[in-house]
């Protein structure tokens, strides 16, 4: 039995419609005083994402003080860069819902990658809860899928030693620009609550094919091998 469950959608639209939906179950059914702990992503996907939660919250309205912001990966630029993950979050998502922003964690890009390293998991660490082998448990990780199959800056040149290390974040050099960046390996992506990847287009057919295969080598495949659950939404045939 595959260790992961797909909904599939017919555009890119009905996707970011039907991920933002399903988040806004998940945030509506958890106890009210819990505090929530969200990893965001970067790219298209989570541009729709985003525009797509702003929209359809008003008709549930969360209680948005309760949930705190961390991102899978950021590009080693200064925050008001047009390549910054979080620059796109702080416009399509924290800025309409006035998000405060002590709850917002970013990764400091414009940092040496060492001190943004340590500073992003110091955001995180004291704040999220840890699971027995000290590996922070986040409760919803949305990731987006890259034609070659990467998630987060996890790439496929990587050799698995480098995905899994143990460290929260790692400085790492992608094989797209920007090539310097922070990213989260799969020892905390395995350890989450939920996860949930976003895989449009079809020009990434090949590397998502190759990802749901039990024997895939992809960054997405690694991922999918072990979890017990992982949510795919995508609008590839």
């Amino acid at each position: 039995m595959p260790n992961y469950s797909t909904i599939r959608c017919n555009s890119s639209l009905e996707l970011a419609d039907s991920a933002a939906n399903n988040c806004l179950d998940l945030l509506t059914s958890n106890p009210r005083q819990k505090a929530l702990h969200l990893v965001l992503c970067g790219g298209r996907s989570a541009r729709g994402f985003f525009r797509a939660l702003v929209e359809h919250q008003a008709d549930v309205e969360p209680d948005w003080t309760r949930f705190h912001f961390y991102w899978a990966d950021e590009r080693c630029v200064p925050p008001d860069h047009d390549e910054s993950n979080f620059r796109l979050a702080q416009e399509t998502l924290f800025g309409p819902l006035q998000i405060a922003l002590a709850q917002v964690h970013r990764i400091p890009g414009e940092l040496p990658p060492e001190d943004a390293v340590r500073e992003a998991t110091a955001s995180v660490l004291g704040l999220v809860p840890v699971n027995i082998e000290g590996v922070p448990v986040f409760d919803l990780v949305l990731l987006s899928m890259g034609e070659d199959g990467h998630i987060a800056s996890l790439f496929p040149q990587m050799d698995l030693a480098r995905m899994n290390h143990p460290g929260l974040y790692q400085a790492v050099t992608a094989v797209k620009p920007p090539p310097q960046r922070i990213t989260m390996g799969l020892p905390a992506l395995i350890a989450a609550r939920q996860v949930w990847v976003l895989a449009s287009g079809p020009g990434k057919r090949e590397a998502l094919n190759a990802s749901l295969q039990p024997q895939g080598k992809t960054p997405l495949a690694r991922l999918l091998q072990a979890r017990s659950e992982t949510l795919v939404f995508t609008d590839i045939a």
